[in-house]
């Protein structure tokens, strides 16, 4: 599956420390800087929050960015992302410089679809597997079907079909889906116990009269 590409303008960044990022994201601007071991020192750069946020919200973990840099291309991967606790906007990006062919390792989200069977529930263990894959076939997602599985079903890493160039570099023997009886509240034992406290209650309410009229016959 090929990977989208997406072309983005960039402006170098010669300010640094809290206050320069703070004044970048008020003038609507996201520091970033993009590093590899191809390039001979770290691209400090900005980059438009609206249309950073749209790259996001479009491709998510692992999008392409083909970073053009007063003139430069640079081909790059999102690595890392800085979030504002309170908006959840991008404060900073580290962007990983690729070439095309590279093989990277990227976590890959696993979903699962379809029912198990009647009378059994479903746990997933895990959101995520690493695995390795051409950095412009990288997967967005890795999907499970658990149509119809049983009680005692599990499905580990290993079993996982991977899609087409991509290995699993995750240990096989993680277990990813787990297929077990639902849990059902201990009603019995709730009503035993609510039971046992209501008689408690009633045996000292008794106690008590019984006291109050022996303090009355005296």
């Amino acid at each position: 599956m090929a990977t989208n590409i997406t072309d983005l303008e960039a402006l170098p960044r010669h300010e640094f420390g809290k206050g320069a990022s703070r004044r970048l994201r008020r003038a609507g601007r996201i520091p970033a800087v993009i590093y590899g071991k191809e390039l001979d020192a770290p691209i400090h750069i900005s980059v438009d929050s609206i249309e950073f946020h749209a790259v996001l919200r479009n491709h998510g973990a692992n999008a392409i960015v083909d970073l053009n840099v007063d003139g430069e291309k640079h081909l790059t991967m999102v690595k890392a992302v800085d979030q504002n606790v309170l908006t959840l906007d991008a404060d900073h990006a580290d962007l990983l410089a690729i070439r095309r062919g590279e093989k990277v390792e990227v976590e890959v989200p696993v979903v699962t679809e379809g029912e198990v069977a009647p009378g059994a529930m479903l746990m997933q263990d895990v959101d995520v597997i690493d695995v390795e894959a051409d950095v412009l076939s990288i997967p967005e997602e890795i999907t499970i079907d658990v149509e119809g599985l049983e009680v005692g079903t599990q499905i580990t890493a290993g079993d996982v079909q991977m899609p087409a160039n991509t290995t699993l570099i995750s240990d096989p023997e993680t277990l990813i889906v787990n297929v077990v009886v639902p849990e059902v509240a201990d009603t019995d034992s709730d009503n035993e116990e609510s039971t046992e406290a209501e008689e408690a209650e009633g045996e000292a309410t008794e106690a008590e009269g019984e006291s109050e009229e022996g303090e009355s016959e005296e």
